[in-house]
């Protein structure tokens, strides 16, 4: 079965994709429309179904893996879909495997980097804390994704971006001595924990009800809270400084942060945290057109495009 990113103009296809996103539509004359995101494991794509039936709109819900039938257009330098009839998929066509998209480090490899970098942790303390952190996320840091759309928005993104930022924080040890590696790490690690609490999960993620009131810094920190005290380091300058890693790494306060950085450390963190988000983000976007194009424009890199060179 042909997959989204094999996708061309003119195509025309009938084939089940999972249900990312859905959202209803007025045309100018009045007439309903739905805005659906579908997804395989090999990317989501965009779609318009016009003239669209009530009992489609019962069909097509977000996290349902639907039959779609639909050509493949080419709208604003993208490919999109024009839906024209939608069915419930056959049990027998579904196979979750087929329809989630996954980190490209395996679970396995994402556990031992992790388990060493904690390790490596040579401040007791920090390193105490960091466990509980990740104790209490569970098995969920390695599932969930690190973001709904942007970057790393896939099944074990969160950890993938996570380790990611971890590695990076490692080099930058070494080039800026002067640096608390303990504290640096410890940050990386533990920066976005409250993640997963502010989305719903790996598969059609969403924002639960406390991740749009509290958001994950605050949830993060909170968490942060409760095992400093289970530990009886609360009082500690550890637990204090890693709390600040934790509530200033978007590094402005209209980017979220209720405070900005304050030790060389977070500054570091902030830094890296926008680096990989940014790299994956044109990972993604580039991978996504041949040599010689152009990407489209990227809300999350100030609306600009992309080229992607001939030699690539």
């Amino acid at each position: 079965m042909k997959k989204i990113r094999d996708f061309q103009e003119k195509d025309r296809l009938t084939m089940p994709l999972l249900v990312k996103e859905v959202k209803n539509g007025t045309t100018n004359k009045g007439a309903p429309y739905l805005s659906v995101i579908v997804q395989d494991s090999s990317g989501t794509i965009d779609g318009k179904f016009w003239d669209v039936k009530p009992e489609d709109q019962k069909t097509i819900k977000t996290g349902r893996i639907v039959t779609f039938w639909f050509d493949v257009l080419l709208y604003n330098q993208n490919l999109q879909l024009r839906i024209t009839r939608a069915e419930p998929a056959s049990p027998a066509e579904v196979n979750m495997e087929d329809f989630v998209i996954a980190s490209e480090i395996s679970e396995e490899t994402r556990k031992k980097d992790l388990d060493a970098y904690v390790q490596s942790i040579g401040n007791e303390k920090l390193r105490k804390l960091v466990t509980g952190m990740l104790e209490k996320a569970g098995e969920r840091f390695f599932t969930y994704p690190a973001a709904s759309r942007i970057h790393h928005s896939f099944l074990g993104g969160l950890s993938e971006h996570s380790l990611s930022m971890t590695a990076m924080a490692d080099e930058v040890c070494t080039h800026y001595p002067q640096l608390n590696r303990d504290l640096l790490i410890a940050g990386a690690l533990v920066h976005d924990v409250g993640k997963i609490e502010e989305m719903s999960g790996p598969v059609t993620t969403e924002y639960t009800l406390k991740g749009k009131l509290e958001g994950h810094i605050s949830i993060g920190n909170g968490w942060l809270s409760e095992v400093a005290e289970k530990l009886h380091l609360e009082d500690s300058e550890e637990a204090v400084l890693l709390h600040h890693m934790i509530l200033s790494h978007h590094g402005h306060l209209e980017f979220g942060s209720p405070v900005v950085p304050m030790l060389q450390e977070a500054e570091v963190l902030c830094l890296i945290d926008n680096l990989d988000a940014r790299m994956n983000t044109l990972k993604q976007a580039l991978a996504a057109v041949e040599p010689g194009e152009w990407t489209s424009k990227l809300f999350a890199l100030e609306n600009r495009q992309f080229y992607k060179p001939k030699g690539e």
